[in-house]
């Protein structure tokens, strides 16, 4: 069971289970000093970390989505969400400055029904894509989900495609940041296609469940299973980075790919 951050001024780590003081977590950029376990972060919180001082300009802000299938309920749950979230949508798309490089930015939040990939996830990233190729610009998209929208159905299915087709003709940097969760559908397209694959400790990445998957083939998993650490020991992703130095390693990595 993931415990994530609450309210009140305290919360319980889940990688160490010791109490800690909120506000010691959230200026050690929501790490826990103890154990070094990431807490899930929203998108806003995310930018303010990742990129230069009030760089970040976003755009396609107007993109929601609609019940395109007549999914009894969706558009009550998408109200929620959007109130929940203050998004309109599972992601937040613009350009930015990291450590003075300008990049073209893609950042999920996991308070948006789980970071789902509906028609908006999908085209807002495809824009993002377009405008790096337009501006010449590397693009950086961090991401965390639960796959696709079963809400939007095939539809939702189909921006596994789209989302990788534009990847197909983007001839730039792109540098992937996977956090806790990556999986699904977008574990299987736009995530796992970056030039380069970053991911925070301790996040699981995969496609199915590691119950779904045990209970199909019928046999005990690894220990450490789908986690981050599991993962880069069999080349599944490039690199660990801790949150702290995510700033500095994609600065490095535009220096390097585009000398």
């Amino acid at each position: 069971m993931v415990i994530e951050i609450s309210k009140g001024s305290w919360l319980r780590c889940p990688g160490c289970n010791n109490i800690q003081y909120r506000r010691t977590v959230e200026e050690n950029l929501n790490v826990c000093p103890e154990c070094d376990h990431h807490f899930r972060i929203d998108a806003k919180t995310r930018i303010n970390y990742l990129v230069d001082k009030d760089s970040f300009q976003e755009i396609s802000n107007n993109l929601e989505s609609n019940n395109l299938l007549k999914w009894v309920g969706y558009p009550g749950r998408l109200r929620i969400e959007k109130a929940k979230s203050g998004l309109k949508e599972a992601i937040v798309i613009g350009q930015a400055f990291i450590k003075g490089r300008a990049v073209m930015l893609a950042v999920m939040d996991s308070n948006f029904l789980m970071g789902s990939m509906g028609v908006v996830v999908g085209e807002k990233f495809c824009l993002a894509v377009e405008e790096a190729i337009e501006k010449s610009l590397p693009l950086v998209a961090v991401i965390c989900s639960g796959g696709a929208r079963i809400h939007e159905g095939v539809v939702s299915l189909s921006q596994m495609v789209k989302t990788s087709a534009a990847l197909a003709k983007f001839d730039g940097l792109y540098i992937s940041v996977l956090t806790d969760p990556t999986t699904g559908g977008v574990a299987a397209s736009f995530a796992m296609l970056g030039d380069v694959i970053i991911v925070e400790p301790g996040a699981m990445i995969g496609f199915a469940g590691s119950r779904t998957i045990a209970e199909t083939i019928k046999i005990k998993l690894p220990e450490g299973f789908q986690t981050a650490e599991f993962q880069l020991e069999h080349g599944f992703v490039d690199m660990i980075i801790h949150r702290k130095d995510l700033r500095s390693e994609i600065s490095r990595l535009i220096d390097y790919c585009q000398k």
